[in-house]
């Protein structure tokens, strides 16, 4: 299907030849299918520039459109809207695309830089909980966009090895080696007597408590993000920053740049210069450098190994955190760009409409694996993310895993399984198609079938609009709506039948259709399958 970015160049072009200044028009699509396929209101931001009504401009530029290969018509509405309609061809070119490019469909080639995407980023002291859950699948899902529009991604995990909350973890799991209840400011949990267990039936020592400690949670936390799809590119450890000499050097360089000062025998940044709501302590007056401190070394970590953009996401309650993030940025000339802050927010765990809060098993929090045990990972992925992460979720277990029509996973889902089904059926009963380019896809003028290709035809719109917005449930939604213009055009059009012609169009809709599912859930990171 011609692309609102080929309508813009037609029109600009219009515009030249009919004298008007230059305007980069913006489309949208109407609501009513008579009014077309794409509609734009360029001629209404002209008027009062060039003294002209809006039809009238309007009516010029429909004008100089007649010709072009794809575009059926051009109608001016109202007060004067521009309405393209296009062609039988440009329909059966949307099926032809997205059958050629296969995987590739939707995505964009164009170099836009290297981005690392940091998420989840949980301190090994304990499990990830649902909470982290909604995060792994929103990091993901966003490299996975970034991915598909032209940046190279990195995805990384940043965790605590070092500090204080360290050696609490760490002496938590040695008094439980010891049969002792964790220090006052330590963790409790079934968890830590767990990882005692673990580590006694191991033959770990006391003196290597924390180390091994921390190194067997963080293996538990991989374990589960692996067993959620989620594969990170590197897993960066806080340690490195002290050990290598990192967190020293960038306060020389803020104090060299005249951004640091002494106060109270502490060290300060002072980072209300750049936009924060009080300076932050980069050394305490113990001596010791602050969280904060590490966190400046390590955006300069990233931005040396050669980021065009860092993300970062996080949840609501670090909002808090945005300002001094960017002054650090600011701070060491870093640009405003190259920090881009996502916050998502949190979830509510539901059984039936009755609130969940407790394990039924240890009686204390819900981890996350619990619950993939129980709703699986396709589900929790899509149910994390058909919402925007600027709400939250009220995650109900009961109806995440109920295989009914109004469960839009189970849905879609069944969408993709019912188009490989027919072509089970296609197979079965001898139907040869041929390639998609012989196939006369132009006897596809149904409504439904019609409808359907134009759903096609908005996917790699989707996919820009969705990484450009850093928004995932674009593309669940999306997948809603395909799989509803599927379901029509499989109750209201036979795709198997006497009529050969038809036939062999109906079954490369249906590829195509079934490859835009597949990508689409991909880029989710749900999986597609072929029988329900």
């Amino acid at each position: 299907m011609i692309s609102p970015d080929a309508l813009a160049e037609h029109v600009r072009a219009a515009l030249s030849d009919a004298g008007l200044p230059d305007r980069q028009p913006s489309f949208e699509r109407p609501r009513q299918r008579e009014h077309g396929d794409w509609a734009t209101n360029v001629a209404l931001t002209l008027a009062k520039r060039v003294g002209r009504s809006p039809r009238d401009i309007a009516q010029h530029i429909a004008d100089r459109l007649t010709d072009v290969e794809g575009i059926e018509r051009v109608e001016v509405a109202g007060p004067g809207f521009l309405n393209f309609h296009l062609s039988t061809a440009a329909f059966a070119d949307v099926v032809r695309t997205a059958v050629r490019q296969g995987p590739a469909w939707g995505r964009d080639g164009a170099w836009r830089g290297r981005v690392n995407v940091e998420f989840v980023s949980a301190n090994p002291t304990g499990p990830l909980h649902v909470g982290h859950g909604r995060q792994a699948a929103l990091g993901d899902a966003l490299a996975n966009l970034l991915d598909a529009t032209g940046w190279d991604v990195t995805r990384e995990y940043y965790f605590n090895d070092a500090g204080t909350q360290m050696a609490h973890f760490g002496e938590s799991v040695a008094a439980a080696l010891r049969g002792q209840d964790p220090p006052p400011d330590g963790y409790r949990g079934a968890y830590i007597r767990e990882l005692a267990a673990q580590l006694e039936a191991d033959g770990v020592i006391q003196a290597d408590v924390r180390e091994v400690a921390y190194r067997a949670m963080l293996d538990r936390i991989k374990r589960t993000l692996d067993q959620f799809g989620v594969h990170f590119d590197v897993y960066f450890g806080e340690r490195e920053l002290h050990t290598s000499g990192a967190v020293e050097r960038v306060i020389a360089r803020l104090r060299a740049g005249g951004h640091v000062y002494d106060s109270g025998g502490a060290v300060w940044l002072r980072t209300t210069d750049f936009g924060d709501d009080k300076d932050r302590v980069l050394v305490r007056s113990d001596g010791l450098p602050t969280y904060f401190a590490a966190d400046c070394a390590y955006l300069g970590h990233k931005a040396a190994r050669g980021f065009d953009r860092c993300v970062y996401v996080w949840g609501a309650d670090h909002h808090g955190y945005i300002n001094r993030v960017m002054a650090i940025a600011r701070a060491e000339e870093l640009g405003d760009d190259l920090v881009e802050i996502v916050l998502h927010q949190f979830v509510n765990l539901y059984r039936g409409g009755e609130a969940v809060r407790m394990s039924k098993r240890t009686g204390e929090m819900i981890t996350f694996d619990e619950l993939l045990e129980e709703v699986g990972v396709d589900a929790a992925r899509y149910t994390f993310l058909r919402f925007s992460n600027e709400v939250e979720i009220d995650f109900d277990i009961a109806e995440v895993v109920r295989q009914a029509k109004d469960n839009p996973v189970f849905y879609v889902q069944y969408s993709h399984a019912r188009i490989a089904g027919i072509m089970r059926t296609a197979t079965e009963r001898g139907v040869e198609p041929g390639s998609v380019d012989q196939a006369p896809l132009e006897v596809l003028t149904a409504g439904a079938e019609v409808e359907l290709i134009r759903r096609i035809g908005t996917y790699p719109d989707v996919v820009r609009l969705a990484a450009e917005g850093r928004a995932p449930h674009k593309v669940a939604r999306y997948g809603e709506e395909l799989a509803e213009a599927f379901h029509k055009f499989y109750t209201e059009c036979q795709v198997v039948s006497d009529d050969t012609d038809l036939t062999r169009a109906r079954y490369w809709l249906c590829v195509a259709a079934r490859q835009t599912l597949v990508n689409a859930l991909a880029l989710l990171g749900v999986s597609a399958p072929d029988r329900m």
